[in-house]
């Protein structure tokens, strides 16, 4: 494939960072790692962003205002917000769909918790996160998918337990990342559902 380095946009180049950061851990990514994922030459990059620091950065930094946008458009394909809750939690986790990728993750995450740049912005992604799924609960109580309960506290819980859920199942390695994921939420939503049934997944 021929570098592109005059059509390629800083977006597309961001988002072949976040596909890397997949296939390598923090200590392994190179820019030559980015450059051929988004098909440009490694001094594009450092012409556009200087460092590996500065693009893993960037890259970050577009993770708070995505948050909105992925419920957006998950509540524009389910019409249930119970339903939206749980499809894009699952597909949101797709980024660590195999062991090594879920290494890799944690590897960043290490990163994101020890530098404080990363963990400013891991924090508001983090925040948005938990406050958009007590909108979705909060829809669902209005909605009567669910009783009426403490949203706020439940949304916090369902962020602890899709944390967990993605290492147990790195570990025990049973099945895929997305049905391990999704039992364990339907587990701990079963209670608070009016019927008391499990979302089918088509």
């Amino acid at each position: 494939m021929s570098p592109r380095p005059r059509e390629t946009s800083d977006e597309e180049i961001l988002a072949a960072t976040g596909r890397a950061m997949q296939n390598y851990s923090p200590t392994q990514l190179t820019l030559a790692h980015v450059a051929k994922e988004a098909g440009v030459v490694p001094a594009t990059l450092i012409q556009r962003f200087g460092t590996k620091r500065n693009l893993l950065l960037a890259a970050c930094r577009t993770a708070p205002a995505g948050v909105r946008r992925q419920f957006d458009a998950a509540r524009a394909k389910y019409k249930s917000p119970l339903k939206t809750l749980l499809e894009l939690y699952v597909a949101c986790s797709s980024f660590a769909s195999t062991p090594e990728s879920m290494a890799n993750g944690l590897a960043y995450l290490q990163n994101d918790l020890t530098d404080p740049e990363f963990h400013a912005i891991t924090l508001a992604q983090f925040t948005a996160l938990r406050a958009e799924t007590r909108k979705l609960l909060d829809q669902a109580v209005a909605g009567r998918e669910l009783v009426k309960c403490d949203t706020a506290e439940l949304a916090r819980l369902i962020q602890q337990v899709r944390g967990g859920s993605m290492l147990d199942w790195a570990v025990f390695r049973e099945g895929s990342l997305a049905s391990w994921l999704r039992r364990d939420l339907e587990a701990l939503l079963r209670p608070y559902r009016r019927s008391g049934k499990t979302l089918r997944h088509k």
